[in-house]
């Protein structure tokens, strides 16, 4: 209101003497009379402040040593009282109706801009620059947002209160932090995930006629701990729809699991450490249990994606799969250093390998074991085929990879090749299980 716009600036408590004693001035000018007695009754009256300024602070501050019979006129031309003056400076007194002015800094901005700002001398700092590093181990906060929208998706930025409902739902647990004064009930809580602002802003574009949707956040979520409040910053994204956009040459087929772990796995490819990272099967509350992935860093999750759980697709009323990951994003701007090896003068040699083992054997486990045991010379390790049916048997499924060794000094020939093709074959036969496929 026009009242707290002028009231919360002060009220000038001297005030009321002044326009008194004008209007008894009036009164006797133009009406005649004797004024009677003034009766004051004051409460609180804040006392004025009274501030220590020094001439060597002045110059210091403005960089230009002003007369010292001069500043004592701008201040009694502002309204300040002079109590004392001595050789260093002067003892000031702030008139009642100048709340701002309370230490000795005011009054030499008041003094400028007085004086005059465009009279004050420029001068160019000299000081002798540091510039940082940019380290290689560190990637900038924007390349994993610039990969997604290469990728095709929007950038959005939701709130940080959600709906309780809406959350417990999502992420049961930790316990979500509650506003002490909410703006509504759908904002009472602090989000634990990014993903309620996207599945709102999901069904806000369904109910647009926007079939085919791509999502992503960069944000904080906020977890209760024991020793306080937690602040990580994590990366969420979200896909519906249409693989590719409508067009006369694209097909109609819809996104899967595959689609998201593929962005998930381009956004780690980008640190050029992806050895470090694994994909591993995973279980989350909101996401289907068939088609659940966890991220891990080293062996410590850092992540999750898969399909929304069909229970919440019917809660939100969404009429066809969503599929959602969020990654912490300090394991993105954790990179490796480039490294050069030397180029092998010698000829590559290969080998297709493949194996029959059980359906719930992870294929990356596998590779792993297949790393570790074709030595240091392999240059190169592909999955090119994946089989499941009568041909291998029922609960079993085939997988064919290719591999590749070089040697930096010499020709590998079919004695070296076998040999370390048997000791995969029989690591393989050992660890899990497996067959050679005839």
């Amino acid at each position: 209101t026009d009242s707290s716009h002028r009231f919360e600036r002060g009220v000038d408590h001297a005030l009321q003497a002044r326009a008194m004693e004008r209007a008894t001035s009036l009164i006797l000018e133009i009406a005649g009379g004797r004024a009677g007695p003034v009766v004051e009754q004051t409460g609180a009256v804040p006392e004025l402040a009274r501030i220590h300024l020094r001439f060597a602070s002045v110059e210091r501050l403005l960089g230009i040593a002003l007369p010292e019979d001069g500043i004592e006129a701008i201040l009694r031309r502002l309204g300040c009282g002079i109590v004392q003056r001595d050789a260093g400076g002067l003892q000031v007194e702030a008139p009642s109706f100048r709340y701002d002015l309370a230490i000795e800094a005011d009054l030499i901005e008041e003094l400028a801009r007085v004086y005059g700002y465009e009279r004050l001398p420029s001068r160019h700092t000299a000081v002798r620059a540091r510039l940082g590093r940019a380290s290689e181990s560190q990637l900038d906060v924007s390349r994993p947002r610039e990969q997604l929208v290469a990728a095709g998706y929007q950038e959005v930025i939701t709130y940080s209160f959600v709906a309780p409902g809406m959350l417990r739902q999502i992420q049961p647990e930790p316990e979500p932090v509650p506003l002490q004064n909410p703006i509504s009930a759908d904002m009472a809580v602090m989000r634990t995930s990014l993903w309620p602002g996207l599945l709102e802003t999901l069904r806000y574009n369904l109910n647009r006629q926007q079939g085919r949707v791509r999502l992503f956040e960069s944000g904080q979520i906020f977890l209760r701990r024991e020793d306080g409040l937690s602040q990580p910053s994590c990366l969420a994204g979200l896909i519906y729809g249409s693989r590719y956009p409508e067009d006369w040459n694209q097909g109609r087929d819809r996104v899967d699991f595959f689609d998201i772990k593929g962005d998930v796995e381009s956004l780690l490819t980008m640190t050029r450490r992806e050895q470090d990272f694994d994909i591993v099967r995973g279980e989350h509350p909101a996401l289907h249990p068939g088609q659940c992935a966890s991220v891990l860093d080293r062996g410590e999750s850092i992540g999750v994606l898969g399909r929304l759980h069909p229970r919440l697709q019917r809660v939100l009323e969404l009429p066809g799969h969503v599929f959602l990951f969020q990654l912490r994003e300090q394991a993105l701007r954790q990179a490796g250093i480039p490294a050069f090896h030397p180029l092998s003068r010698y000829p590559a040699v290969s080998r297709d390998l493949a194996v029959v083992v059980d359906e719930a054997v992870a294929t990356g486990e596998l590779v792993k074991t297949l790393r570790a045991s074709a030595g240091d010379h392999l240059v190169d390790l592909r999955l090119f085929d994946v089989y499941q049916g009568d041909a291998v048997g029922t609960g079993k499924k085939s997988i064919a990879l290719g591999l590749t060794w070089q040697h930096p000094s010499r020709t590998l020939d079919d004695t070296d090749v076998n040999a370390i093709f048997s000791n995969c074959v029989n690591d393989l036969e050992s660890v899990f299980n497996a067959r050679l496929r005839n």
